[in-house]
C-alpha cells in the first residue's frame, strides 16, 4: 500500500497513474482518494496523475491530536505529496475543502516574486462559508456537524449533509453515481471526519480577510463553480477579480461536487486549461478590464 510521509510525520495513502506532466488532485470533505476516479482515468492518458487521501481519511493516518487538523496542515500536505514524489511543478486541482488547500498552497508557494512550486491551480467548488455574510454561521454549523458525526455516526451524516441543497443536483442527474458517492462517504472514519470538520472547516479563516495575499498568486488559476452551488458563487467571483491570472467557468444547473456530477464538462474545461498553460497562452487579465477592487466597483461587498 503506497504511502508518503507528511512534514509532521502523518502517513498519506496515494495512488498514481500515467506519465508526463504531473497533476495532483486534492479531495473535498465528503470525498477521499476515490473521488477523482473520472479524472484519473481521463487525464492519466496524457499526464502523471496522483490522488491521495488526506489525514483523517482511510487508508491514510488518523492523527489523534485535534491540532493536526487545520488549514495549514492540509496546505502543507499538498507540499508533502509534491516533495515525497519528487514532482516538478505539478498542476494542482482541488475541490471544495481541497480547493481551499490548493488556494492556500498557492498563497504560500506560488506568490509573486518567488519561484512557483506549481504550474497552475484549479479551484472547483471553492468558497463555502467564506463570505462575511455566512462565515460565523458556517463555523457554528461545522461544529454542530462534528457533534452529529460523533453522536449519530456517518450514516446519519450522509442522510443530512450528504444530501444537502448543493448535492441533490448530482442525485437528480446521475442516481448511480450519487449512490456511489454516498456509499463512500458513509465509509469514512467518524472520528477523523469529526476532527476534520471541527478543526479545518470550523476554524479556517474567511477568504475575504486574505484578499491581499490571494492577489499575490502568480500562476494560472482556473475557478469552477456550479450555478446552484449558492455558498460558492460570490466567493468564486471575488477570487476571479482578485487573481490577475484567473479565469472563471460556471457550470449550468450544477451543484457542488462538479467533478463527479459533470465529469465530461469538468474534464474538458480543465484539460483545455492545462493545454493553454503549457503553451504559455493563459495570460494575465488586461488591467483595462479590471474593477476598482477585488469586490468590484464600489469596494466592499
Amino acid at each position: 500500500m503506497p504511502k508518503l510521509t507528511s512534514h509532521d510525520g502523518v502517513q498519506l495513502y496515494y495512488e498514481e497513474a500515467g506519465t508526463g506532466v504531473p497533476v495532483v488532485f486534492v479531495h473535498e470533505f465528503a470525498g477521499d482518494w476515490r473521488s477523482w476516479e473520472p479524472q484519473m482515468r481521463h487525464f492519466s492518458r496524457s499526464y502523471r496523475c496522483i490522488t491521495y487521501s488526506a489525514r483523517g481519511y482511510l487508508p491514510s493516518d488518523l492523527p489523534a491530536d485535534p491540532a493536526s487538523y487545520s488549514q495549514d496542515h492540509w496546505r502543507d500536505d499538498v507540499r508533502a505529496v509534491i516533495d515525497g514524489l519528487g514532482l516538478d511543478r505539478p498542476h494542482v486541482v482541488g475541490l471544495s475543502q481541497g480547493a481551499f488547500a490548493a488556494l492556500h498552497f498557492g498563497m504560500r508557494y506560488c506568490s509573486r516574486g518567488e519561484p512557483p512550486e506549481a504550474r497552475s491551480l484549479t479551484l472547483a467548488g471553492v468558497g463555502s462559508g467564506a463570505h462575511p455574510a455566512h462565515y460565523s454561521n458556517f463555523q457554528c454549523i461545522s461544529l454542530a456537524n462534528a457533534d452529529l458525526i460523533r453522536s449519530e455516526g456517518m450514516d446519519a451524516f450522509v442522510e443530512t449533509y450528504g444530501h444537502g441543497p448543493s448535492r441533490i443536483q448530482h442525485q437528480r442527474k446521475d442516481p448511480r453515481g450519487f449512490a456511489e458517492y454516498a456509499k463512500q462517504l458513509a465509509e469514512h472514519d467518524a472520528e477523523g471526519s469529526a476532527m476534520t470538520m471541527a478543526g479545518y472547516q470550523g476554524k479556517r479563516p474567511s477568504l475575504y480577510s486574505l484578499v491581499d495575499t490571494i492577489a499575490r498568486i502568480d500562476v494560472p488559476v482556473l475557478i469552477l463553480t456550479g450555478d446552484e452551488d449558492e455558498l460558492c458563487i460570490e466567493t468564486s467571483v471575488m477570487l476571479k477579480r482578485a487573481i490577475a491570472k484567473a479565469g472563471l467557468a460556471v457550470l449550468p444547473q450544477s451543484g457542488h461536487g462538479i467533478n463527479l456530477e459533470e465529469p465530461a464538462l469538468f474534464n474538458q474545461l480543465v484539460g483545455d486549461f492545462f493545454h493553454r498553460v503549457e503553451l504559455g497562452r493563459w495570460g494575465e487579465r488586461d488591467p483595462r478590464t479590471a474593477p476598482a477592487s477585488p469586490w468590484g466597483p464600489g469596494g466592499k461587498p
